[in-house]
């Protein structure tokens, strides 16, 4: 007798800034743990597709949907493209994010500003409102935000980046309280430098360093923070092991917020 009926289906995460780097690492983490991967990404094909044939080679489904995360009308098709496809949203992981270009208030232009926080911060709002409609079916409904150790430092030259991140944590800890009773989980987790392309570029510009992981050394458990370590935060946060958690926010770092001084 077939037992086709009784096969529960997968999970479903849909990640932002999936394409690669940190996106890339929470994709094949939560993939290992059997969720099937919609994936948004911004313009590289080349690394959507790379991530897509990785993630699928681990049994899972994956699909990869190229999406510019500030454009309200743009998340809304592709939640509701993702939910078709798919029928079902288990998780949210908003993970895309872009660097700021280190001017001061003084000299940053409106529309730098714009277009920061509107990844960051409009970014996430705009996939939680399109999601949460859907994430409220499901029985085990959680969300991952991923800040920063930037929201809490305030550099200076950074202010479009940081205000973005706290304007997203702030988002994080309101649907918390929202969506409580909808039985969504709502948890942000804030790296400090991480060994990605956009941490190599910051490490360049405050150190010198060829790239972040030539700071190994200089860090109190001996490396820089990689993606799988942030994976790693992310997919505790989504799994049962933290179905009491919510409303909470994780330092990933190492033992440094920051980037080491040069």
């Amino acid at each position: 007798m077939s037992n086709e009926g009784s096969k529960r289906e997968a999970p479903v995460v849909l990640i932002s800034g999936a394409g690669r780097g940190t996106g890339r690492a929470i994709a094949l983490r939560l993939a290992r743990e059997g969720f099937d991967v919609a994936g948004l990404y911004a313009r590289n094909d080349e690394a959507a597709e790379s991530t897509r044939a990785e993630v699928e080679s681990t049994g899972v489904q994956c699909r990869m949907y190229r999406c510019d995360v500030a454009d309200t009308a743009a998340v809304a098709e592709r939640v509701e493209q993702v939910s078709a496809d798919f029928a079902r949203i288990d998780a949210l992981v908003h993970n895309a994010g872009i660097a700021s270009r280190g001017k001061t208030v003084a000299d940053t232009e409106p529309a730098e500003m714009a277009r920061v926080i509107g990844v960051h911060a409009f970014g996430a709002f705009h996939l939680l409102s399109a999601a949460i409609p859907i994430l409220r079916k499901s029985d085990r409904a959680s969300v991952v935000l991923i800040s920063s150790t930037a929201a809490a430092t305030a550099a200076p030259g950074n202010a479009p980046y940081t205000i973005g991140k706290v304007a997203l944590e702030a988002l994080g800890r309101t649907v918390a309280a929202e969506e409580a009773c909808n039985g969504i989980r709502v948890n942000i987790v804030a790296p400090g430098l991480i060994a990605t392309e956009m941490g190599d570029r910051l490490a360049r510009a405050v150190t010198g360093a060829a790239g972040a992981t030539e700071l190994d050394a200089q860090m109190p458990f001996g490396r820089v923070t990689r993606p799988e370590d942030v994976a790693e935060a992310v997919e505790f946060l989504i799994s049962d092991r933290a179905r009491q958690v919510t409303g909470q926010r994780i330092e990933v770092h190492g033992g440094v917020p920051g980037v080491p001084r040069a």
